[in-house]
């Protein structure tokens, strides 16, 4: 192979690497990997977590944790002497005003990295500071960059205003992971032009299996934060148990809304019946999806705009067989769509989710349609072997076209 026909050796700017509630990067680059790609991930800040997925030891690419904080003035001096020779060194001021220090000195690192080790493109996750660093580090090494727009970086009301329409206008490409968030992003930023690119996971890890006849386990996977809604799954199991139901629920994860949740679940009476199991292994996930009658996924917007875009654990529990109700958040209705693979219920409203979930408790012929169906959909939009593939070709082609320029 030539140079030209090579993929583009792409480095992975995140904010935190690794991140149990981040799997989708992870398959993403597990996926690139198989195709051949050379990824190099930069880690801009500190691992805060102590639970991961085992998917992650698969992962060959280098992680450089990009240090964010210099000791002293001295070693700025000579981060500043090693930059001399950038491309963009120059017009470093002027071009990006909303920059911290802290970005600046982070780009500066990755942008002599990328020109020690031949990367050509630059791939943001999320458009906040990922995609800050990344745009200054590309226009410092003059190599392309793009950047994935997942939720929060969208519709979030940040206390800081994140520039997004600048980064927008200046990124090679933007993608997206649902037709929901590519119309808003046309409507709200003038000449912007995302692709969609479903996020996807890796089929072979998830074996289909119909869902148990018997089973009567609610179950629901997250971290424990506003936007995933288990406060209206807490109120819609109430009203199932108060209709005379035995109700059995476990959710599994961790958050800062744990101490609200046990609350909640001591007040409406369901302490016996309804379980937070802290964050598990994805094995041990997959077993419990495996025994459970449907998996729970109230996603709501938050006060704060806050919403989740294509939650990973949807893709996972379809592609297993797990029958799933969501709620009408972003693309969601995009993946369930409701009566043929899943239901849907309009987010934050818990009657009717204890309406959905008791149908299909009651159901198990209904259950089983849906398993089928749910599985159909993963392996026809989210297979990840077939879409990462176009993702790189985002990478290439706007790699192939800086080189030729």
């Amino acid at each position: 192979m030539t140079r030209s026909t090579l993929p583009a050796r792409t480095g992975y700017v995140v904010k935190r690497y690794p991140r149990f509630s981040e799997t989708f990067i992870v398959n993403e680059i597990l996926a690139h990997e198989e195709t051949g790609r050379q990824i190099d991930i930069f880690a801009l800040r500190s691992v805060e977590e102590s639970h991961f997925q085992d998917a992650i030891s698969r992962v060959r690419a280098a992680v450089t944790r990009v240090p964010d904080r210099l000791r002293g003035t001295d070693e700025f001096w000579h981060l500043i002497q090693a930059a001399r020779d950038l491309p963009g060194f120059a017009s470093l001021a002027a071009r990006f005003p909303e920059a911290s220090g802290r970005d600046v000195a982070q780009a500066i690192a990755i942008a002599l990295a990328v020109r020690d080790r031949g990367i050509e493109h630059l791939h943001a996750h999320f458009g906040t500071v990922a995609a800050t660093v990344a745009r200054i580090a590309a226009a410092l090494a003059g190599v392309t960059w793009s950047v994935t727009l997942h939720a929060k970086d969208i519709y979030c009301h940040y206390a800081e205003n994140q520039h997004l329409d600048l980064k927008l206008r200046d990124a090679d490409a933007v993608v997206t992971v649902s037709d929901y968030n590519a119309a808003h992003l046309r409507r709200s930023h003038d000449g912007v032009r995302p692709v969609r690119i479903y996020n996807g996971i890796d089929l072979d890890r998830f074996a289909w299996q119909p869902p148990r006849a018997e089973a009567q386990e609610i179950l629901a996977v997250g971290r424990l934060v506003e936007k995933k809604g288990f406060h209206i799954l807490i109120e819609a199991l109430r009203m199932l148990a108060a209709q005379g139901r035995p109700v059995r629920a476990r959710i599994i994860g961790a958050g800062e809304e744990e101490a609200d949740l046990r609350a909640q679940i001591a007040s409406c009476g369901l302490g016996g019946s309804v379980r937070l199991c802290g964050p598990m292994p994805q094995a041990e996930v997959r077993a419990a999806m495996a025994g459970a009658a449907l998996l729970a996924c109230p996603c709501v917007i938050g006060e704060d705009g806050n919403r989740d875009g294509m939650p990973t654990v949807l893709l996972e529990a379809m592609a297993l067989g797990l029958p799933c109700v969501g709620s009408d958040v972003t693309g969601i209705p995009e993946l369930i769509r409701d009566g043929e693979n899943g239901l849907v219920v309009e987010q934050g409203d818990a009657a009717a989710l204890a309406v959905a979930m008791g149908r299909l408790l009651d159901d198990a012929g209904l259950r089983a349609r849906f398993s089928r169906a749910g599985r159909d959909t993963v392996e026809r939009d989210y297979d990840i072997r077939r879409n990462v593939p176009h993702l790189g070709e985002v990478f290439d082609r706007t790699a192939a076209a800086r080189r030729a320029a």
